[in-house]
């Protein structure tokens, strides 16, 4: 995948695909755009499957439910763990399909349109809506390295809900005893309520005691959820066995490749992630670059700024694995991003690679020399590319055959 330009762009027409991918992005864009715009009007009704915080102006933010154009749709729109194996071009046709309204309004405020946006998200299904604009929605699609894809918004003037919201009992009393937000979460996660609800849950300023509810961001949200819920897993895999075998996972999805090690020992996390050069996201690179983030067992204490939601989203999903197989290990997560990976689509990517990967059946070793060979062929840089980088295999026995 070539990085896009003007120039490009004009001498290809999307006839020949000069930039290397296997439709032409633009031409894509308007193929979508136009069968949406058809139904965006100043009043929209439809199913709600989510509500959206933004985070520009902070903490006067735009807020508002997401309403999906197509009902029989709405249930998967904004779950992204319905939408593993689905193409980048797959994803962004259903994301396109979700209409953000948006609203100003003070993360702290309380008031009848916080608490239909509150209703909407801790709702089991989506939830019929009407959405009154100050004029017709304008179709766009942005994409964050954080959020998933966003397609068309308007400027909200009413909210109306058009049916009572169906909420789970024990999320209703999880909300009414005003717990610490933080126990809210853990609480329901561990009553196997997944991510993704969690995430809206705690975006709408649902949880906590009464006067310090809040707004949160979406993107904020998604990164605070992941680091919750894994910290308090820690807690528990610190006092578990080790693992008795080095094992071996894989998966690569969306041009993203991973391979993760688990090595006995103490509980310990490093990822890595590879990105190729010249791309929109390495415009002045000539080579890979690697970046590098790693905690010890007794964790981190500051945010892992190189990865960001990436490495919270990778350690969630490796914190949910040994937690569930009782173990701990000492997990050491490669992810390399090819040429083909043109637009972000949000870090639950990540997440679901990774489980998705420590669901298969590994490769398993008797010695960290033999996984590391094999890890050789699995990779396209030079594990000795990672090794010099590592702090949890920087050791002279490790390194002396490689």
């Amino acid at each position: 995948m070539k990085p896009l330009s003007r120039e490009l762009c004009l001498v290809c027409k999307g006839a020949r695909l000069l930039c290397g991918e296997s439709f032409c992005p633009l031409l894509q864009k308007i193929r979508i755009q136009q069968p949406r715009e058809e139904r965006l009007s100043d009043l929209v009704y439809g199913k709600s499957p989510s509500v959206f915080v933004g985070h520009h102006s902070y903490p006067n933010v735009y807020v508002g439910p997401m309403t999906s154009l197509d009902d029989k749709l709405a249930g998967s729109l904004d779950d992204p763990h319905k939408w593993y194996g689905s193409s980048m071009n797959e994803i962004i046709e259903l994301r396109s399909l979700l209409l953000r309204s948006k609203k100003r309004h003070m993360v702290k405020d309380k008031n009848h349109f916080t608490e239909e946006v509150q209703e909407i998200a801790l709702a089991s299904k989506p939830v019929y809506v009407e959405n009154k604009f100050k004029k017709t929605p304008s179709y766009s699609f942005s994409f964050s390295s954080i959020n998933q894809p966003m397609g068309p918004s308007g400027m909200l003037e009413k909210l109306s809900l058009a049916e009572n919201p169906r909420i789970p009992k024990k999320v209703d009393r999880v909300v009414s005893d005003e717990l610490r937000a933080g126990e809210s979460l853990v609480d329901l996660y561990g009553h196997k309520f997944d991510v993704y609800y969690l995430t809206r849950i705690f975006s709408s300023g649902a949880l906590g005691s009464m006067d310090d509810r809040r707004l949160v961001p979406t993107r904020w949200s998604i990164t605070a959820v992941d680091d919750i819920i894994s910290r308090e897993l820690m807690k528990e895999i610190r006092t578990y066995p080790s693992i008795n075998d080095i094992m071996l996972y894989s998966n690569t999805y969306l041009d993203n490749h991973f391979q993760i090690l688990m090595i006995p020992g103490r509980w310990e996390f490093e990822q890595f992630e590879a990105w190729a050069p010249r791309t929109l996201w390495t415009l002045l690179a000539s080579k890979p670059v690697i970046i590098q983030e790693n905690e010890p067992f007794s964790g981190r204490t500051t945010y892992a700024m190189k990865q960001g939601g990436g490495y919270y989203a990778s350690r969630f999903a490796v914190t949910e694995f040994l937690h569930r197989i009782g173990r701990q290990a000492r997990a050491i997560v490669f992810r390399e991003i090819s040429e083909g990976y043109v637009v972000p689509v949000g870090v639950w990517e990540v997440r679901e690679n990774v489980r998705v990967a420590l669901g298969k059946k590994p490769v398993c070793f008797k010695t960290l020399e033999g996984a590391l060979n094999h890890l050789n062929g699995r990779l396209r840089l030079p594990v000795k590319d990672y090794l010099k980088r590592s702090e949890a295999l920087r050791q002279k026995r490790i390194t002396d055959f490689i």
